[in-house]
């Protein structure tokens, strides 16, 4: 009883709810998360890819946060100055149609507000909202230093915005310029290429005749899939190299609809065997055929407004949506004889990714950067190996999306967001005067140029990128002229990993390696881990519009932070997409009960000698020296993989060492019965195993590890305030081949005796003598205890090879021959006929299960999981004949 009252406060069942929330905010308290320079210890440095502001935690922010949360707390514990910069990102788009959605229920639009008072509204907006995601990341257990928290609008990370800007724009690498741009028609801004994601579409490939002047009745047909965009069409083009058409380079047609003559031109951007060759050219509304335009010197006539409606010089549609315009301009070219056909097209069309709208290519006036200059050192970076992903296979994808770069278009029609930093001189009408652009760090008061105190700010802001891509060296209050800025650049920069999905790639991980060898001379970061994305468990992606999103706060209500954690790294491999379902997070709460059971079993039987883990090593047995054996393996393996980014390797590592060397062997094996000193040392051993493992399991389940770590200090004496600053296990030299060589052998010849108890169906009371034979029968024999205790099984003896005793089951192992004696126990002959009458059933229900495979009407009409279903059934029914059939072998009688 004594034992029992040290522990008589340590619940029966682990609640995480009452947990996980007063751990964290012990923590949080004492400061642990925190990083300040420190020039006695390195830096591992992580910045956190800032959820948007409107953010609200999903599974995908769990997988991606739960990797750098790993990541942070295991360098933190081999004695790394751990900094996990945390922030947000102020989500330009996002969070403007939040906030017009909240107003339009108001009956109100951001027009009505005006500029100054809208922006005012959403800054209200985000401190009421804002901080709701970094709440969620803190109930994951995510331990970032809170104190650095940054967000892309703060005024000091403005400030670094705006000196990009200008450096940019005054070494030429920002431009303005009319471009096709892709356009959005319901968030009215334009879009970055990356912003406007293909997506494979049905449609209709219209082929349209067009009259050829002066030859009546002769057309050259043209194939489009946006009808509507003929009445912005400057010319016809063919490739100079297709004979079909080479009589008519030069000639004129008449747009059809408008009459308006056109030329028939000659380039070698058409491809002839597309379509019939020969291909309208809109200027305005596709981005090819701008740059054909440039190059022939054609009008650009916009015909789609930035509403998606028909302009004025789109004549008697005016006013039609696009698509409306499509439908009525085809129907009135059928009418006049002038669609020859139409045939059904897959084609890929750009959507807006924040609202799915289809895109329209659209001219405007834009701000671009060249990417060219910029790109050529991070290309260089990556093939000279300075930078690494993981996995390799996306460095291909990096380079080739680096090597044939485009401009990027910078300026968005959108209110909220950082304003582009150029004024106008203007005259008192309004009209903008011959002055350059103003490009300045500060806000200008009179022209430079002409002293004129009239001066309008662009009406743009800059893409959400455009703050973004600054993030691994902004967040440090770069390009502040303060020490203390350039001292904590100096240690904790270039950071160290960048964990984040594929799918911004391009947005932003390759736009931060630019900025950090444009403006830091040096790469933001050394590796760079992609994981996969989150998908349900029939390998759909999950959103909102499918039903099929499993919100992981819920899980984190019901199961633990801890439970959540290790489901999800457990079933991710490197860099491949996880399917979930509800049920596999018990898979993590189930092991979360596993670690608290066994600890109380531990903790509540331990003697009150017991008080420390100096074991005495004349006194380990072979399972004793097994498992530290076991321990040191799993220390080096784990060490290895997370090395390595092999995440769900080290945790299945940890799950089977615990599980099913821990629990399954150990604890069960030191139950038996040996005397007191040897209780008592195997008590230690279990102690230091458990305080190990808890260790090393800290960075994927960091609560429930926390709670037991302190219930072990009193008892084990230990110094550290809290697990997470304890050193993680390294390599300790405990290997011990030959105790694992021989206690696997004795598993082995358990797991064997198990499963033959099993087949004849033995009463737990009954103990059947086992005899053995063979080189390897007295190494058994020195663990006799072991076998007769977790077999179940009464005598082990030694007999002479080659001699079977009668009314036994046989088994063979490396070395060793062993026998079940039955006699007594069983009988023999009636347990030899159930065994051939659950043979003659097995094969009964083998030959239905075949019979329905072998009819075409079940395998072609059935659904395929049924039919898979039932074909496992089949193998399932096939092994089990095999072993019954053996086992009827196997029973000898008299």
């Amino acid at each position: 009883m004594a034992e029992e009252n040290r522990f008589k406060d340590l619940p029966s069942r682990y609640d995480p709810s009452k947990v996980e929330s007063g751990i964290y905010q012990i923590w949080e308290k004492a400061g642990y998360f925190n990083a300040d320079r420190d020039s006695y210890r390195r830096p591992y440095t992580i910045v956190i890819p800032p959820p948007n502001v409107t953010g609200i935690l999903h599974m995908g922010h769990a997988l991606n946060n739960t990797y750098q949360d790993i990541l942070i707390r295991y360098h933190r514990m081999l004695g790394y100055n751990a900094l996990w910069m945390p922030g947000t990102d102020h989500a330009g788009i996002a969070t403007q149609n939040v906030v017009e959605r909240k107003l339009a229920k108001q009956g109100l639009r951001r027009q009505d507000l005006g500029r100054e008072k809208f922006v005012q509204e959403v800054w209200n907006w985000k401190e009421e909202y804002g901080s709701t995601i970094i709440r969620q990341l803190k109930r994951l257990g995510a331990s970032c230093d809170w104190r650095r928290l940054r967000f892309t609008m703060d005024s000091d990370y403005s400030l670094a915005v705006r000196y990009v800007f200008v450096h940019l724009y005054k070494k030429g690498l920002i431009y303005q310029g009319n471009y096709i741009i892709n356009w959005c028609p319901r968030c009215h801004t334009a879009l970055a290429d990356e912003e406007a994601p293909k997506k494979e579409t049905q449609g209709k490939l219209y082929y349209v005749r067009y009259p050829i002047k002066d030859r009546k009745e002769e057309f050259i047909v043209v194939a489009t899939t946006r009808p509507e965009t003929i009445l912005g069409d400057t010319a016809v083009a063919v490739n100079p190299g297709d004979k079909r058409y080479k009589d008519l380079v030069g000639k004129k047609v008449i747009l059809p609809i408008i009459n308006r003559e056109i030329p028939i031109i000659a380039d070698d951007y058409v491809d002839p065997e597309f379509g019939t060759g020969a291909v309208k050219i809109t200027p305005a509304h596709d981005p090819d055929d701008f740059w054909v335009g440039k190059r022939h010197n054609l009008d650009a006539p916009v015909v789609i407004d930035s509403e998606g409606k028909m302009t004025d010089l789109a004549g008697p549609y005016k006013g039609l949506d696009r698509f409306e315009c499509r439908k009525q301009i085809i129907s009135d070219l059928q009418r006049l004889g002038l669609v020859e056909k139409i045939e059904d097209y897959i084609h890929n069309v750009g959507h807006c990714y924040r609202c799915d709208t289809v895109i329209e290519p659209y001219l405007s006036r834009q701000w671009f950067v060249k990417m060219k200059p910029l790109a050529e050192p991070a290309i260089k970076a990556v093939k000279e190996g300075r930078i690494r992903f993981i996995p390799s296979r996306w460095t291909k994808v990096y380079l080739n999306w680096m090597e044939n770069i485009q401009d990027w278009c910078i300026s968005r029609q959108i209110w909220w967001g950082h304003r582009i930093p150029v004024w106008y001189c203007v005259d008192k009408g309004g009209n903008r005067t011959d002055c350059p652009p103003i490009v300045e760090m500060e806000d200008p008061k009179v022209c430079p140029n002409c002293g004129n105190t009239n001066l309008v700010q662009d009406g743009d802001v800059l893409d959400t990128w455009f703050s973004s891509w600054l993030w691994p060296f902004a967040t440090f209050y770069w390009p502040k002229d303060d020490p203390d800025v350039k001292a904590d650049l100096e240690y904790f920069y270039p950071t160290n990993t960048l964990v984040t999905a594929p799918e911004i790639l391009f947005f932003w991980v390759a736009r931060m390696i630019m900025a950090g060898l444009e403006f830091m001379g040096e790469i933001p970061f050394s590796d760079v881990y992609l994981h996969g994305t989150v998908r349900d468990d029939t390998g759909r992606k999950m959103s909102k519009s499918l039903g099929n999103i499993i919100d992981p706060l819920e899980i984190i209500e019901e199961m633990g932070a801890d439970a959540l954690r290790f489901s999800l790294i457990s079933i991710t491999a490197v860099g491949q997409d996880v399917y979930l379902s509800r049920s596999k997070f018990e898979l993590g709460r189930n092991f979360t009960n596993k670690i608290w059971n066994a600890t109380r079993y531990i903790l509540s039987h331990l003697l009150p000698e017991v008080r420390d883990t100096d074991w005495e090593k004349g006194l380990l047995t072979l399972e004793d020296r097994w498992i530290l054996d076991c321990l040191s393996q799993t220390i080096e393996k784990v060490n290895d993989a997370l090395k390595n980014y092999r995440f769900n390797e080290s945790a299945n590592l940890l799950y089977d060492f615990f599980w099913h060397q821990f629990c399954d062997w150990y604890i069960e094996a030191t139950k038996i019965d040996r005397g007191k000193e040897i209780k008592v040392n195997q008590q230690k051993i279990l102690l230091y195993v458990l305080e190990h493992f808890l260790r090393l399991l800290h960075p994927f389940m960091p609560f429930i590890t926390e709670e037991i770590y302190q219930r072990l200090k009193e008892v084990m004496n230990l110094s550290g305030q809290t697990i997470m600053l304890m050193p993680y296990p390294q390599e300790g030299g405990r290997k011990d081949p030959g105790a694992r060589q021989r206690f696997e052998l004795v598993k082995s010849l358990i797991y064997h005796l198990r499963n033959m108890r099993t087949q004849v169906s033995l009463r737990p009371s009954d103990r059947p003598d086992v005899l053995l034979s063979g080189p390897k029968a007295r190494e058994v024999l020195e663990s006799v205890e072991l076998v007769r205790f977790l077999a179940r099984v009464g005598k082990v003896e030694e007999i002479e090879e080659g001699k079977r005793p009668s009314e036994s089951l046989a088994g063979v192992l490396p070395g060793l021959e062993f026998f079940l004696v039955l006699s007594g126990l069983v009988d023999v002959r009636r347990e030899k006929e159930r065994v051939r009458q659950q043979i003659q059933e097995t094969q009964n229900a083998i030959e239905k299960k075949e019979l329905l495979l072998s009819n075409a009407n079940f395998t072609n009409r059935a659904p395929k999981n049924v039919v898979e279903e039932e074909r496992r059934k089949l193998e399932e029914l096939r092994d089990t004949l095999k072993r019954l059939e053996a086992l009827y072998d196997d029973l000898k009688g008299d």
